[in-house]
């Protein structure tokens, strides 16, 4: 149960990188998107549309049972509202009859792990503070907003042992987080998806995790080979991107939609980039006012 009363959570480790190195297009997938958008502007595998609403809905015509949500986290000092407040507030909506179960990259731990989850909020701390001190609590409240629709919100549940485990792998407790949270995704969102019957499961977490697939070296922090396994298949990656987060580093520059963004930011569109098969990032219009 996801409450700002009850929960004691912990905003864990995510990054923006999309590991896609192909750029893909579908014609069944650029169709359907067309089909739905408002006069959309199609040039190679990107849509650009005028209503986000639009975008998402082209994607959600590919009829995923687990669709795989990915962000690149609001930065420390943020001054235009983040994915995840954009995603709960005009996305989320579209899913209501639509998905069953929606699973958050928060932690909580269970009662008697007070000193693990202290010394695990020391461990993130470097990592943590590079984002916006909203960050957390508007993964609680998407949380709250999806329960109000009908769809049941959860939290990554690591044991004590899951913690203590982070904490003593020094250098290595980055990556063991990350490991952790591709494992208890998995596990979770494999549980959710025997009770979903015909409607979908939704994962909302940083876009390091949700890869279908991943390259070797990341391939431990990906729940994206298993969900698409357990899911048959019917699996669905999409990354949502505030524009004026993105910036001129190497981590933007190496994604294979950034060249095509820089020639299309000025359309003040929503741009849809289909990257790979079963892979595709979203990045909202440029913020107004």
């Amino acid at each position: 149960m996801v409450t700002r009363c009850t929960a004691f959570v912990l905003l864990i480790f995510g990054c923006h990188e999309n590991s896609a190195t192909t750029v893909g297009s579908s014609s069944s997938s650029t169709s359907s998107a067309s089909a739905l958008a408002t006069t959309p502007d199609d040039v190679g595998n990107v849509t650009a549309y005028a209503k986000v609403e639009d975008a998402f809905a082209a994607v959600l015509q590919q009829d995923p049972t687990v669709l795989a949500i990915g962000e690149g986290h609001a930065p420390h000092g943020a001054t235009v509202a983040s994915s995840t407040k954009r995603f709960t507030e005009s996305l989320l909506p579209l899913l209501a009859g639509r998905a069953s179960d929606l699973l958050v990259e928060l932690m909580m731990p269970p009662k008697g792990c007070a000193k693990q989850a202290e010394t695990m909020q020391t461990v993130q701390k470097p990592v943590v503070t590079q984002q916006a001190e909203t960050n957390q609590n508007e993964y609680v409240l998407m949380g709250e907003a999806a329960r109000k629709l009908g769809i049941v919100p959860d939290l990554l549940r690591p044991s004590c042992d899951d913690l203590a485990a982070i904490n003593d792998a020094g250098e290595e407790a980055i990556d063991r987080s990350l490991e952790t949270i591709a494992r208890l995704t998995t596990a979770q969102a494999t549980k959710m998806l025997t009770r979903a019957g015909h409607k979908m499961v939704v994962t909302y977490g940083g876009a390091l995790h949700n890869d279908p697939t991943p390259p070797p070296e990341r391939a431990a922090w990906s729940y994206g080979p298993a969900l698409a396994s357990a899911s048959a298949g019917r699996f669905i990656q999409l990354d949502l991107y505030v524009p004026e987060f993105i910036t001129e580093e190497d981590v933007w520059r190496k994604q294979s939609w950034y060249t095509a963004w820089v020639a299309r930011k000025a359309s003040n569109k929503v741009l849809l980039f289909h990257v790979a098969p079963k892979s595709y990032v979203l990045i909202f219009a440029p913020s107004t006012g």
